[in-house]
């Protein structure tokens, strides 16, 4: 079972309505999809879309790292071996984290589907089913309220709002709306997207604990490289701090757990490298008793599908952000896995599930 050629393609689908957060505002899902054709007809589905300012990657550096150093090294390599392949991936080039991560998808879609096994069950198969949160943009705190309550009326239970912009007290009122808007039966969970620095954090979280806003848990409240500081909020407040920013390798997550200096871990592919380097993080998340959360970043539902196999499939995962197929104003996956409302399942079909990718053009 040989790879026998690696293609990419462009891809971009608009917004239903701009998503925003401290570090960017999108309006159009651009993104890169990439196909491996395997020797004996099985095909194998992958995605990165380019999220400039956390990976740094882009379009251009996605195409480039796959069609010229990662697709030379994978083609006419058996699959047989891909312990090999995928300890290749990973140290054929520095960085381009998003790049690796797609074709990883790939080559496990491929995997999958040679064992006849959906790939949550190739991975674990610890359940077929999820729940996802729904995201809240940063805006005016008026129109934060309106969109939770809209969010709740399609019948989602557990809001993640971003936060980090302007200043602390306008965080805090945006809380207070949404609160005051859906009540209290609702999980609400809080991202600052490195907005914050250590003090600025522990006062805000401590003063939404103090004012009752019952805040699940706060990812990643100061800057990425800022682990002292993460540590600092971890022991400071009583809310729940979730790493994101700050673990990409499964070094920084061993980082992390070893200094105690979060309470959970946000696992994303687009990060990691892909599956193979993820599991390894969630491995030693597990080890020292920390649960994880699989997000994601503004992809459609091909590279959700693929984090959701992935969650599907770990006991140590509790948490799911796979809203943002949600959020597009179109659909151009065939399969994969399927939303009603805040839930999903997991296709039962070999592999991802996904059958083909509506894309205009390629390279």
């Amino acid at each position: 079972m040989k790879i026998e050629r690696i293609e990419t393609f462009r891809a971009a689908v608009p917004l239903i309505k701009p998503f925003k957060t401290a570090l960017r505002t999108v309006v159009t899902a651009e993104t890169i999809i990439v196909k491996v054709t395997c020797d004996n007809g099985i095909v194998g589905w992958g995605e990165a879309p380019p999220t400039v300012v956390i990976t740094g990657d882009s379009l251009r550096s996605i195409e480039s790292a796959i069609q010229d150093i990662i697709g030379p090294f994978l083609v006419q390599k058996s699959l047989l071996n891909f312990e090999l392949l995928f300890h290749g991936l990973k140290s054929i080039l520095v960085g381009n984290s998003s790049a690796k991560a797609a074709v990883d998808m790939a080559l496990y879609d491929c995997l999958a589907q040679a064992c006849k096994l959906p790939l949550y069950q190739f991975l674990g198969g610890h359940k077929n089913q999820l729940e996802t949160d729904f995201t809240v943009s940063v805006n005016g705190p008026e129109e934060m309220g309106e969109d939770a309550v809209s969010y709740v009326k399609k019948g989602f239970n557990v809001l993640k709002v971003k936060v980090g912009k302007d200043d602390i007290a306008t965080d805090i009122e945006r809380i207070r709306e949404i609160r005051n808007r859906v009540g209290y039966d609702i999980k609400v969970r809080l991202d600052a997207n490195q907005g914050w620095n250590a003090k600025d954090a522990i006062r805000a979280i401590r003063k939404m604990e103090d004012s009752g806003l019952e805040i699940e848990l706060v990812e990643q409240p100061v800057k990425a490289d800022d682990i002292d500081g993460l540590k600092q909020v971890t022991d400071h407040v009583d809310t729940l701090i979730m790493a994101d920013e700050s673990v990409f390798t499964p070094k920084q997550a061993f980082h992390v757990l070893q200094t105690r200096s979060a309470d959970l871990i946000n696992i994303k592919l687009m990060k990691a490298g892909g599956i193979y380097q993820a599991q390894i993080i969630n491995q030693l998340a597990e080890t020292c008793g920390v649960e994880c959360m699989v997000g994601s970043m503004i992809e459609t539902k091909l590279g959700i599908t693929a984090a959701a196999h992935f969650a599907a499939s770990k006991q140590n995962i509790t948490r799911y952000d796979f809203d943002a197929p949600l959020m597009l104003a179109k659909e151009i996956v065939d399969g994969g896995i399927q939303y009603n409302n805040r839930f999903i399942t997991i296709p039962d079909e070999p592999g991802l599930g996904v059958k083909g990718i509506n894309v205009e053009g390629g390279n």
